[in-house]
């Protein structure tokens, strides 16, 4: 006799489907399990049987057949307890209904309750793509289940629970999403109005948020471009459903969700200077993990003292930052994650952090600001769309009682501006004007005769590449998008090209 019983898995950030399949042997009673498990599950056998044991369970009296199909591919984790347990209840007869359209995900504990697990999200998708009319996961993962439409999530505390449900012993309803309130936060929120001075820096930020740019601040210590980088979530635009689905797959995978449910804000990550090239790009030994680029996805990557950052592991952004994914290949397994993200940057002139502020404090010599500043390498630069200066601010403006804008009024402008991009892309995977196609740039980028003679001018004594060309017209084309303006003027591109001309301030002077 063979049983079946419905389960998933994750690869990259979908979830397959996994059939757990339980025949009963003649001979002495033992337990195999096939299908490549690792040794996560295949330690699932000793958890289950005492699980089923201190519950009050009949154990199987002869030898049991587990196999994980399908077969060629890596069971990982502890997410297979639960059916593996279904499984043997169904075989010894102690549930008796029909359990075909149902699945069953999560951790047991030696006592029989259940544990949470991660990837929940993805992998209730997946069964409901697969045509799954119930599924059961722990009560502590149901908030994220719950989310997902067409399918029935029931929460589990523990087996005997499980078994009185299935058997018509007990009721139940299925969980229903939480009630999400985006407004609603705690705690110290950082909004542009706390700012004093540091107006062009404000500017170029919002220019950022309205195009989805990459952003570079350049200035001394205390000047406030952490504290800048931090206020940019709350101007930029929110976040749509699709987006919160995307986001919360990635969370929830990695085990970094803490929200009841979906990530409604978008991610600001801020990785330290320490991180190595698997903890930003992703990877592991064991199982492939999203890395804090990934993490980041649809929100902002903040990389604060970006030349204190090891060269080779800022090297590992440069595809991610052109394509929005990450593939990443090891022994066996090939994952590709999305990352689909701003990348804002921050960092001193030099080592002591006064060069080129006119306070004649500086004390590094030609040779360590030249080497400080190339540790940032050139393809790097250049893909940052916007270099803007964050020069101390003045007492006066500290001290000054004037009522600066809020995160609120400029976020009106830049939600603005993105109205405008998502018209003009719409159809197409390009969401801002940052993620321009070549096949959407003659389009989407018109410039007037004016515009044309003044970014050539520039492009030849600045000594542009064509991806700094193709940069300076994407972020003017955000510039006339802020203004409204259909088509792109000279003083768009007057503004753009002023965010590249710290390259020749800083690395063209040394």
């Amino acid at each position: 006799m063979v049983v079946r019983c419905n389960s998933f898995g994750i690869n990259g950030i979908d979830g397959y489907k996994v059939e757990i399949e339980a025949s009963m042997q003649g001979g002495l009673p033992g337990f195999d399990m096939v299908g490549l498990p690792d040794v996560a599950v295949r330690e699932s056998r000793d958890r289950v049987k005492s699980a089923l044991k201190n519950c009050g369970f009949k154990l199987p009296s002869s030898h049991i057949i587990l196999n994980l199909a399908p077969a060629d591919i890596k069971k990982e984790g502890p997410i297979y307890d639960l059916p593996i347990c279904v499984a043997l209840l169904k075989l010894t007869g102690q549930i008796v209904t029909d359990i075909s359209d149902c699945a069953f995900i999560g951790e047991l504990s030696l006592g029989g309750e259940t544990r949470s697990i991660n990837g929940v999200l993805p992998m209730v998708i997946k069964a409901r793509e697969c045509g799954i009319k119930k599924i059961f996961v722990p009560a502590e993962n149901v908030s994220e289940a719950s989310v997902v439409d067409g399918i029935e999530v029931y929460p589990v505390r523990e087996i005997v629970q499980l078994k009185n449900i299935l058997n018509g012993q007990e009721s139940m309803e299925p969980a229903t999403p939480k009630a999400h309130n985006a407004e609603h936060s705690e705690g110290f929120i950082p909004d542009f109005s706390q700012v004093k001075g540091q107006f062009e820096a404000k500017r170029a930020l919002e220019i950022a948020a309205a195009g989805g740019h990459n952003i570079l601040l350049i200035g001394p210590p205390g000047s406030g471009k952490s504290m800048l980088a931090k206020r940019l979530p709350s101007i930029l635009p929110d976040m749509t459903f699709d987006e919160m689905i995307e986001t919360t797959k990635i969370h929830s995978i990695a085990g970094t969700l803490h929200s009841d449910g979906l990530v409604e804000t978008r991610p600001f990550r801020s990785p330290h200077h320490t991180v190595t090239a698997v903890g930003l790009g992703g990877g592991g030994t064991g199982t492939i993990k999203p890395g804090e680029v990934s993490l980041a996805h649809n929100g902002v990557l903040f990389l604060d003292e970006l030349p204190e950052f090891s060269r080779n592991v800022l090297e590992v952004l440069r595809q991610p930052i052109e394509d929005s994914q990450i593939t990443i290949s090891r022994s066996g397994q090939n994952c590709t994650y999305p990352c689909s993200i701003m990348v804002v940057a921050a960092m001193n002139p030099c080592p002591c952090g006064y060069y080129g502020d006119g306070t004649n404090r500086c004390t590094c010599s030609d040779v360590k600001i030249k080497r400080y500043l190339n540790r940032i390498s050139g393809p790097l630069l250049d893909r940052f769309d916007i270099h803007v200066e964050v020069p101390p601010v003045k007492f006066d403006e500290l001290r000054s009682s004037e009522i600066t804008e809020s995160s609120a009024e400029i976020k009106k402008r830049v939600d603005g501006a993105r109205k405008i991009q998502r018209e003009r892309f719409k159809g197409s995977s390009t969401l801002c004007n940052a993620k321009i196609n070549a096949e959407q740039f003659e389009k989407a980028c018109i410039i007037d005769k004016a515009a044309e003679k003044t970014l050539k001018v520039a492009f030849e004594s600045l000594g542009l590449t064509a991806r700094a060309y193709d940069r300076v017209l994407k972020v003017a084309r955000t510039i006339a998008d802020l203004e409204q303006s259909e088509v792109i003027r000279s003083e768009h591109v007057l503004e753009a090209v002023q965010y590249r001309s710290l390259d020749r301030k800083y690395w063209s002077a040394t």
